[in-house]
Order: C-alpha cells, then sequence, then structure tokens
C-alpha cells in the first residue's frame, strides 16, 4: 500500500479545484483496499472514496484523512458469439467511456446513450447515472461492494441497489458504507436502439434515420450523435476547452408532483411569463429541466462571478475559470437562492461536496 502524504486533489478531479489531501491512496486490488481501509480505522482517520472524480468538489482546504482512489481496472465482454444476452463485468475504477465504446462496437445495446460521461465505472450505479433517456439500472445486474464497517464483500441485485433518478440506496440509506469494486451490465445485441430523448431524437433524424441501418450501425450512430450533442455542450473532457472545467450537470432537475408544477406555472406567469415550461413526465410526476430554471432566473450561458462561471454552452455546468472551491461553491448557493426566489423551487446539487 503507496500511501502519500499532502497530495493536492485538485488533478484528480474534472474541476481541477480542492486543496491537499492529509493522506492519498490508489487502490488497484480489492485486497489494497481491505488494507487501506483497516489502516485508516486504526488510526481514526476519515476516509473519502474517490473514482474519476467527476462528481466532487473538494473544499480549498483540503480533506484531512484518507482519500482512497479505487483503481482497479480491467473489462470483460462476454456472450458476444453464442446463445444469451451479452454482459460486461468491470472494474470499479475503469474508464466509464471505453466500458461505452466497448459495447457500441461490438453491436449491443443498452449504454449508448451513456457515450462521452466521464469518471470510473464505480460510480455509475451510485449515481445510477443517466443521460438521454437512458439510466445505468436499466442495464445493471449487480454490483459488488466492500463493507466499509465489516470488510466482507456484498454483491447487490439491481433490484436491491433502490434505484431511483440519479439515485440509490448508496446515497440514502447506505451512503458511504460501501466501496464499489466492480459492476455486471447486461446488454442486448440484435437490437435497435431505443431512442426516448426529443433532442437526440432530432439530431439523429437530421444525420439519417435507424430505421435503414441494420442495428450494430443504428448503435454506432447514436454513440455518434450523443458525443456530438456533448461536445456542444462542453461535457466531454477536453484540456483546450475552458467550459469543460466542471463537474457536468451541477444540479438535478427537479421532479414536482402535479400540485407543484402548478404552482410552478403559477410563478412564473406572476413573473410575467408567457412561454409555456419544458417539461417531461416522469410517471405519475412532471421533470423540469433546470437549466431552464437556472437561465430564466437571470444566470445565463458566460456569467460569471469571480473565479467562477456559468458554462457559455450549458446553463447547468458551472465551471472552474481559474477561481477556487469557495467561489464554485458561492455561485451554486446564488443559483439555487435565485431560482427558488423566482420559481418556488429548491434546486438540488448533484456532485458532492467535500470540505
Amino acid at each position: 500500500m503507496n500511501l502519500r502524504e499532502n497530495v493536492r486533489l485538485a488533478p484528480y478531479t474534472t474541476l481541477q479545484l480542492g486543496g491537499p489531501a492529509r493522506y492519498f491512496v490508489e487502490c488497484a486490488s480489492e485486497s489494497e483496499v481491505r488494507a487501506a481501509l483497516a489502516h485508516a480505522r486504526e488510526r481514526g482517520l476519515a476516509v473519502f472514496v474517490l473514482g474519476g472524480g467527476s462528481n466532487v468538489v473538494f473544499g480549498d482546504a483540503g480533506f484531512p484523512g484518507v482519500v482512497l482512489r479505487v483503481a482497479i481496472g480491467g473489462i470483460a465482454f462476454r456472450g458476444g458469439d453464442g446463445g444469451g444476452a451479452p454482459e460486461i463485468e468491470a472494474g470499479a475504477g475503469a474508464d466509464w467511456d471505453t466500458l461505452v465504446r466497448g459495447a457500441v462496437e461490438r453491436g449491443w445495446t443498452g449504454v449508448e446513450c451513456l457515450s462521452g460521461i466521464p469518471g470510473t465505472v464505480g460510480g455509475t450505479p451510485i449515481q445510477n447515472v443517466g443521460a438521454y433517456g437512458q439510466e445505468v439500472a436499466e442495464t445493471l445486474v449487480r454490483v459488488t461492494c466492500l463493507d466499509r464497517a465489516t470488510l466482507e464483500r456484498r454483491t447487490f441485485s439491481a433490484a436491491e441497489c433502490e434505484f431511483g433518478y440519479r439515485d440509490s440506496r448508496f446515497k440514502r440509506r447506505d451512503r458511504g458504507r460501501y466501496v464499489v469494486l466492480d459492476v455486471t451490465l447486461r446488454l442486448e445485441r440484435d437490437t435497435p436502439p431505443r431512442v426516448r430523448y426529443p433532442e437526440l431524437r432530432d439530431a439523429i433524424a437530421r444525420a439519417g434515420s435507424l430505421d435503414a441501418a441494420a442495428p450494430a450501425g443504428a448503435v454506432r450512430l447514436v454513440r455518434q450523435m450523443v458525443l456530438a450533442l456533448r461536445r456542444a455542450k462542453s461535457m466531454v473532457l477536453d484540456p483546450a476547452d475552458p467550459n469543460a472545467r466542471s463537474a457536468g450537470s451541477f444540479f438535478m432537475n427537479p421532479v414536482l408532483t402535479a400540485a407543484a408544477f402548478a404552482e410552478l406555472e403559477r410563478h412564473w406567469q406572476r413573473a410575467g411569463g408567457t412561454s409555456a415550461i419544458p417539461s417531461f413526465p416522469a410517471g405519475a410526476a412532471v421533470k423540469v429541466p433546470a437549466a431552464w430554471l437556472v437561465e430564466h432566473a437571470g444566470f445565463s450561458k458566460g456569467y460569471r462571478r469571480g473565479g467562477a462561471g456559468v458554462s457559455a454552452r450549458h446553463a447547468l455546468a458551472l465551471v472552474n475559470l481559474g477561481g477556487t472551491s469557495a467561489e464554485l461553491l458561492e455561485l451554486a448557493q446564488a443559483i439555487q437562492v435565485g431560482v427558488e426566489q423566482r420559481f418556488g423551487v429548491r434546486l438540488e446539487c448533484e456532485p458532492e461536496v467535500v470540505r
């Protein structure tokens, strides 16, 4: 176990923000994760588990305990030539988009709309990562974890993960209890991709028709269009793009009851709004684009406050413009207050804030 001291955390995050970790260790195996957790427990040190750093904001003071970066790699693609549905088993530290690319290259469907999402495999079941109408919950078979209290392995089925919109048991009642070791997904073969998201559907229609393509070609076209849409919003990692120095979408889309959505419409009309509020069905509830709320509360694309700002390409992404974590979080709070005052809706932050 290579335990290092006073390691800057900024280079390990997509925001490029954060002070030093008192201790930092990268674990490439289950045994190394277990040893690091035991070491921290013996010394009474707090532990933060880090993956790809794409959904976290470290404070400027850093972290006073052990930052454990999970680096368990390996991606196995199985079942592509025989009967049954193909499966992918991947270590928690494997790059997520490498997994997606491998599935698409084989013509497998189920994760193509999740192309270009930064980060590692281990974070996907915790967040129930989703984009363009697709979620990890739809394909996940099981996730293997290490219990931080007992140091024992435990495997959860998809049903046991208690998935919801950008949510799982690992974010709620078991928050901080488990370290993800590996994930298994079950995809489909020779099946046309399902395109549910209007923006993606429109982009595909402009490029050509999915109906005219074989399933393998269709899934490749979906990935291509998703990557193009994400690049246009600076939602893929690109060191040359200042708008990409973000944590992706900083706020979750509010899911409102019918009554709460009606109240939102009244807020909008009383403020002089005449256009319809964009919305999407979410079961019996209504999902409202957080980006629309942010912009109509006065925080337009390119808005800047000190060393932080709203991306010039996407109103949901807060970007580091050479500032500090404190400045970024102050901007996030200002946006939350502004949206709540204007619309009566409190936006929930998507990244984990660690101070």
